[in-house]
Parts: structure tokens; sequence; C-alpha cells
């Protein structure tokens, strides 16, 4: 499997499980595909959970707070650290 897909699909794992609005995990396909491409384009914790918190405030009209995102974002993070080296185009 291609490195990149992997590193997808363990992100993609990670947010399956994440339900921040409470309206059912796996409800967020197209937040979760923004997410995804978001943590490809930085390795800054900040910089992610302000990317992400957007998204969500696109969708849903609604801010999250910043204590909900981090923990997701520093996992989420740790899955594209733990796989950088196998990621030949990383940024």
């Amino acid at each position: 499997m291609n490195p990149i897909a992997k590193t997808n699909l363990q992100l993609a794992d990670i947010l399956m499980g994440w339900d921040p609005f409470r309206i059912g995990a796996g409800q967020y396909d197209t937040e979760m595909a923004d997410i995804i491409q978001a943590v490809h384009e930085t390795d800054n914790l900040e910089t992610l959970v302000r990317k992400i918190r957007a998204i969500f405030e696109l969708s849903f009209e609604e801010l999250l707070p910043r204590e909900e995102i981090e923990p997701i974002a520093s996992a989420l993070l740790a899955v594209k650290e733990n796989s950088s080296c196998d990621l030949p185009f990383q940024r």
C-alpha cells in the first residue's frame, strides 16, 4: 500500500471515532477529508487546531472549543510524524 494512503487511513481511523457535535461518530465525511488535507499541510499544532476549528465553523456555524480540538490534532500530528519517514514528498 502507498505510504500516504496508509497514513490517510490511520488518520481517518482516529477521526471516525471523534464526534464533536454529538451527531454520531462517522458522520463527518466532508470535514474528515478537509482535516486530513490540513494535517498534510502543517506540522504545527496551533495551525492545525485553527484549521480544524475553521472547518467545523464553516460546516456547523459554531466554534468548537480549542480544548476539544487540541487532543485530536495532537493525535493526528503524531500519526503523521510516525509515518513521515515513509512519506516521500512531505513538506
